[in-house]
C-alpha cells in the first residue's frame, strides 16, 4: 500500500496521495500527508460591431480553405494539412459561451479534457492524461507555456481574453520534429487575433452559476506606420466546487490580467511585440491561500526575402511565481529565441529550416515533506531542425525531417518525422505517417525527494532519460458532397523508457524508465451543413492503451476513457438569434474508476443591436452533477461538475 502513494506523487500531482489508502512506511502525521496532499494537487485536497457572419455561413469549402500554422510551422490549407488537426474557430468559442481556456478545448474532439476542481483540469491527447500530463506542447501565440517541474501546464495560471482568440489549432499525434521535446501526443496552439482585427471598444461581463468575469479592450490605429495596438484587461472568480454528499470544496478562485498586442508593418518587415501581467488565487483547506503570478513579453520579427523565403526570428521572457503554503514557493524565469527560414523550391518543393534555445532559471523553496534538491536549477533546451517536402507528382507530396534536441538532463535526443500525402482530387486527401518523438526529463523525474518511513521514501532518479514514442499514422480527410465533410485517423504508438518506479532493497522508490507500452487509437469527425442556418457535427475517439513493466500498479500512465463522442448542432435561428446545442459523452474510467457521463450544453445568443449581443449558457442541463475525474480511489465523496447557467453581456462600441 506504501507503494501507492510514490505512485500518485510521480504519476498524478493531482490524482491524490492514495490510490488503496496510507500504508506502512509512508508518513501517517496528519500535517504531512495534508502538506504533501497539498502540493501534489496543486492546493485542493478537499468600437467594432458584432461580427457581420459567423463560420455556420461559410460554406464546407471555405472551411477547408482556412488558414493553419502548427502542422508544418508554415501557413498551408486545412483541407492539405497531413496531420489528425482541428480548428476551434473564434465563431465556435463565442458562440459555445466558454468561459477559460480549458472549457474552450472541450470543442477539439481529438483531445480528453475532465475538470478535477473549480479552476484544475486534466488535458491530454491520445491518453496518459492525468492532472500532470506530460506528453502535450501548449503553445500562446508561440510562448510554450509548460513548467520544467513536471512537463505540463498549471492550467489555473493559463488565460487570455478568449474575444481576441483566432483559433486554436489542435493537433493529435507526435510534433517533435518541428516543435520539439513534449509534443509526444500532441500539440495546442493558441494564436489570438492581430491588432488590426481588434480596434475598437470591447466590453464583457459574465456572471451565474460558473461565477463572475468582467473584461475591456481597447484597439487603434497607429498613424502613420501602418501598424496597430490593443490593449486589454480582465478579471474572474470562481465558485468553489461540490462533493458527492454536497459539502463544498474550499478551491474557489479569481484570477486577474491584463497585456498588450502591437503589430507594425513595414518595409525592413513585420514586427510584433505582446506581453501580460496577471495573478491569482485558489482557496484551500489550510489557511493560507495558493497564489500564481507571472509576466510575459514576447517580440518576433518576419520579412519576406527578396528570394521568395520568409525569415521569422522570435523572442521571448516568461516570468512565473507559485506559493503553495506548506509544501513549495517557486519562481521560475525563462529566455527563448527562435529562428526559421522557409524556402520555396521549383517545383513546388519546400524546405524548412531553424533552430532555437531556451534557458530557464528555477528556484524552489522547500516548505514540507516533499523536495526538490537542489533547489536552483538552471536548465537549457538546445534545437536544430530540418524538414523538406518534395512534390513528387502533382498530386503526391513527399514531406521528411529531423531534429536534434538536447536538454540539461539527458543529452541529444533525434526526432525524425516522414509522411507520404496523396490528393487524388480537390477534395480527399489521404496521408501516411511515421515518427519519433521524445518527453524529455523534468524535476520530478530526477530532483525529486519524498520523507517518510524509513526516512526517504523517494528518491528522483540521476539518470532518468527521455521517453520516447513513435508512432504511425493513417490518415482520411474528404468532402464527397458540398453539405458534408469527414476525417479519419487510426494511430498505433509505441511507447519506451515511460516513467518507473523501482525499488531498492531499503525500501526506498527511485524514479526508473522501465515500462513499455503501446497505444492503439481511431480519430473520427464529420460535418453536415443541413442548411444555410442549420449545421450539424459528430466526433468520436476510441483508445485503447497496454503497458508492461516492474511494479506496473505503481506506475500508471493516466486514466483514460475508451470511447468519447460528440454531437454538435449550430442553428442561427433568424438574422439575430442564435442557438447552439452539444451532446457529449466520456466512457468510464479505470483507475481510479470514475463512471461514464453524459453531459448537454446549450447556449442562446441574441443580437440586441449591431454592437450589443446577450447571451445565455446551460451546462450539464439533465445531469445536476457528476464527476469527471478522480485523485484517489478512496475519497468518498469526489469533486463533482454541476449544472451552471449563465449570462454574458458583450458590447463593442
Amino acid at each position: 500500500m506504501a507503494q501507492s502513494v510514490v505512485h500518485h506523487a510521480i504519476n498524478g500531482f493531482g490524482r491524490g496521495l492514495f490510490r488503496h489508502g496510507w500504508g506502512a512506511g509512508y508518513p501517517r502525521r496528519p500535517a504531512a500527508r495534508h502538506a504533501i496532499c497539498a502540493f501534489l494537487t496543486a492546493g485542493s485536497c478537499y468600437g467594432a460591431e458584432l461580427p457581420s457572419h459567423a463560420f455556420i455561413d461559410l460554406s464546407l469549402e471555405e472551411l477547408g480553405n482556412v488558414q493553419v500554422t502548427s502542422v508544418s510551422k508554415k501557413e498551408e490549407r486545412l483541407a492539405d494539412a497531413a496531420a489528425s488537426i482541428y480548428v476551434v474557430t473564434d465563431d465556435a468559442i463565442r458562440r459555445a459561451g466558454v468561459r477559460s481556456l480549458p472549457e474552450a478545448l472541450r470543442l477539439a474532439p481529438n483531445l480528453q479534457v475532465a475538470q478535477i476542481g473549480a479552476n484544475q483540469y486534466a488535458i491530454s491527447a491520445r491518453g496518459f492524461n492525468s492532472s500532470t500530463a506530460n506528453k502535450l506542447l501548449v503553445m500562446v501565440d508561440g510562448r510554450t507555456v509548460y513548467t520544467p517541474l513536471y512537463s505540463g501546464v498549471f492550467w489555473d495560471a493559463q488565460d487570455v481574453l478568449l474575444q481576441d482568440v483566432e483559433r486554436i489549432e489542435v493537433i493529435s499525434g507526435p510534433g517533435g520534429t518541428l516543435w520539439g521535446a513534449n509534443a509526444v501526443n500532441g500539440v495546442i496552439n493558441i494564436i489570438t487575433k492581430e491588432a488590426a482585427d481588434t480596434t475598437g471598444n470591447l466590453v464583457h461581463a459574465s456572471g451565474g452559476d460558473s461565477g463572475s468575469g468582467v473584461a475591456f479592450r481597447h484597439g487603434g490605429v497607429l498613424d502613420g506606420s501602418g501598424g496597430a495596438y490593443r490593449v486589454y484587461g480582465k478579471s474572474d472568480r470562481g465558485r468553489h466546487s461540490i462533493r458527492a454528499n454536497g459539502a463544498a470544496v474550499p478551491d474557489a478562485w479569481e484570477h486577474s490580467q491584463i497585456g498588450f498586442r502591437t503589430d507594425l508593418r513595414a518595409a525592413d518587415g513585420d514586427v510584433t511585440v505582446q506581453g501580460d501581467l496577471y495573478r491569482g488565487s485558489t482557496d484551500q483547506a489550510v489557511p493560507a491561500q495558493q497564489k500564481a503570478s507571472g509576466a510575459n513579453l514576447l517580440a518576433r520579427w518576419s520579412k519576406l526575402l527578396t528570394d521568395g523565403s520568409e525569415l521569422r526570428v522570435q523572442t521571448y521572457w516568461d516570468h512565473t511565481s507559485r506559493e503553495m503554503p506548506g509544501v513549495i514557493n517557486e519562481k521560475l524565469d525563462t529566455l527563448d529565441l527562435d529562428i526559421q527560414q522557409v524556402m520555396p523550391e521549383a517545383g513546388g518543393g519546400q524546405l524548412i529550416w531553424g533552430g532555437g534555445l531556451r534557458m530557464s532559471d528555477d528556484r524552489v523553496e522547500n516548505l514540507g515533506l516533499l523536495s526538490f534538491l537542489p533547489t536552483h536549477r538552471q536548465l537549457r533546451w538546445a534545437n536544430l531542425f530540418a524538414q523538406q517536402e518534395w512534390t513528387l507528382q502533382p498530386d503526391l507530396r513527399l514531406i521528411a525531417g529531423g531534429k536534434l534536441e538536447s536538454n540539461s538532463y539527458s543529452g541529444v535526443d533525434f526526432l525524425p518525422n516522414l509522411k507520404l500525402a496523396w490528393k487524388p482530387s480537390s477534395d480527399q486527401l489521404l496521408w501516411a505517417g511515421l515518427s519519433r518523438a521524445v518527453r524529455a526529463p523534468s524535476r520530478i523525474d530526477t530532483d525529486l525527494y519524498v520523507l517518510g518511513t524509513p526516512p526517504l521514501a523517494l528518491a528522483g532518479g540521476p539518470d532518468f532519460r527521455s521517453e520516447i514514442a513513435n508512432t504511425l499514422e493513417l490518415g482520411l480527410r474528404s468532402r464527397p458532397g458540398p453539405a458534408l465533410s469527414y476525417a479519419l485517423v487510426v494511430f498505433r504508438s509505441t511507447y519506451d523508457y515511460l516513467r518507473s518506479l523501482d525499488v531498492l532493497p531499503s525500501g526506498v522508490f527511485v524514479v526508473g524508465n522501465q515500462i513499455k507500452g503501446r497505444m492503439d487509437g481511431l480519430e473520427a469527425s464529420a460535418s453536415f451543413q443541413a442548411s444555410k442556418t442549420w449545421s450539424l457535427e459528430a466526433s468520436a475517439v476510441l483508445l485503447h492503451g497496454r503497458f508492461s513493466g516492474p511494479n506496473l500498479a505503481l506506475s500508471s500512465p493516466g486514466n483514460d476513457p475508451r470511447t468519447q463522442w460528440r454531437l454538435g448542432s449550430t442553428w442561427n435561428l433568424s438574422d439575430s438569434q442564435q442557438l447552439n446545442l452539444s451532446v457529449r459523452h466520456v466512457g468510464k474510467l479505470p483507475s481510479p474508476l470514475v463512471p461514464a457521463y453524459t453531459a448537454v450544453d446549450a447556449r442562446y445568443g441574441w443580437r440586441v443591436s449591431k454592437s450589443v449581443e446577450l447571451a445565455v449558457t446551460g451546462r450539464n442541463l439533465f445531469d445536476r452533477r457528476h464527476q469527471e475525474f478522480a485523485s484517489s480511489s478512496t475519497q468518498p465523496n469526489p469533486v463533482q461538475v454541476e449544472r451552471a447557467i449563465d449570462i454574458a453581456l458583450t458590447v463593442r462600441f
